[in-house]
Order: C-alpha cells, then sequence, then structure tokens
C-alpha cells in the first residue's frame, strides 16, 4: 500500500511573499550551507503528518475542511526573522508572525484537536507560526548568517490575509520537495 508525505499549511501570499523573498535573497550569500525554500514552497506550516494512506488523507481533509469552515478569514502581520534553535546556532531560518498570530494558534489548536482521534499527536512543544526560509544543512552556518538574522529580528515582511487552509502532498525530488494540493479548506 503507497503512502503519501502530508501536511497542512497556509500558503505564504502576496507582500510576505514577496519579501520572504527578499530576506532569502539577503541572507543566500551569508552561508554556502542552507538548503533555501523554493519560492513555490513558502507556507506556514500548521501540522506535519507524515505518510498516509488514501484513506488516512481522505478523513484528514474531511476533517481540515469541516474545522477550517468553524473559524473567520483574519490577517497576519509576518514580523522578525530568527532561527531555530537559536540565531547563535542556526538549523531551521524563518519569518515570525506578529499580529494575527493568536488567531493562526487557535486555527492550528483546532486542527490538531480534530485529527487526534485519528491517531495524529501533536509536537510536545507550543506551536510557534513561523514561515521556514532555509534549512542549515550540515556543519556550522557562520558568524556572518548570525550576524545578518540579528539585523533582521525586527524586519517588517507585511501583512497578508489568510482565507484558507491547504492540505498539502510532498513527494521527495533530488532537488527538494514538490507540494501538490490535496484540498482546500476556507475559513468562514
Amino acid at each position: 500500500m503507497s503512502k503519501t508525505r502530508t501536511f497542512i499549511a497556509i500558503e505564504a501570499l502576496d507582500e510576505v511573499h514577496a519579501s520572504a523573498l527578499t530576506i532569502i535573497d539577503r541572507l543566500r550569500s551569508a552561508a554556502t550551507n542552507v538548503k533555501w525554500v523554493e519560492p513555490d514552497n513558502l507556507h506556514w506550516t500548521l501540522q506535519f503528518l507524515g505518510d498516509l494512506t488514501d484513506t488516512e488523507m481522505a478523513e484528514v481533509c474531511l476533517r481540515t475542511v469541516r474545522t477550517a469552515a468553524k473559524h473567520e478569514g483574519f490577517t497576519v502581520e509576518a514580523k522578525g526573522v530568527g532561527a531555530f534553535p537559536s540565531i547563535k546556532r542556526p538549523r531551521t531560518l524563518w519569518l515570525g508572525a506578529g499580529e494575527g498570530a493568536e488567531k493562526m494558534i487557535a486555527l492550528q489548536s483546532d486542527i490538531e484537536r480534530s485529527l487526534s482521534s485519528l491517531g495524529f499527536r501533536g509536537e510536545n512543544r507550543a506551536f510557534v507560526p513561523h514561515l521556514t526560509l532555509g534549512r542549515v544543512n550540515r556543519g556550522d552556518a557562520g558568524r556572518t548568517l548570525s550576524e545578518r538574522l540579528e539585523k533582521l529580528a525586527d524586519f517588517d515582511a507585511g501583512v497578508m490575509g489568510v482565507d484558507a487552509v491547504t492540505v498539502f502532498a510532498s513527494e521527495l525530488g533530488r532537488d527538494g520537495p514538490t507540494y501538490h494540493v490535496l484540498a482546500h479548506a476556507p475559513l468562514t
């Protein structure tokens, strides 16, 4: 039985998408060992589900659509550039969320709760809304990258409207992942 790598996200749009690309351009020359997210793949991950069967995918899509419909559309401010686990030891580079983050957190929490009876468990830590920009592949990213991240800590990346959640399939390839839409789940 084949399985499909699946996750739930909000697509980066408009001004925020353009700003994310600008940030990547500013950071690109600071480290050669970073795998940058492709422009078409920029998104705010709500929940990573792993490899699902077709039956599981259908149920995830249905529950995500039902849950999203209980939430009103909102705007989210993209603000601040940082890294996990820290700016001094960056592994995952991200664009953060400012105003509107609480609505994204509530939406993520409801989706996570709706899927828990299917056996999907959330993270053992609080959800922190972020848009991944890149990942350090190996070794130390270097001081130059940390310094540039510090300079962008308060970067204002604009505002975007959130009117839908998307369930994606992720196909891993040699050049990175390719995402396919499994379901759009409109907010009210």
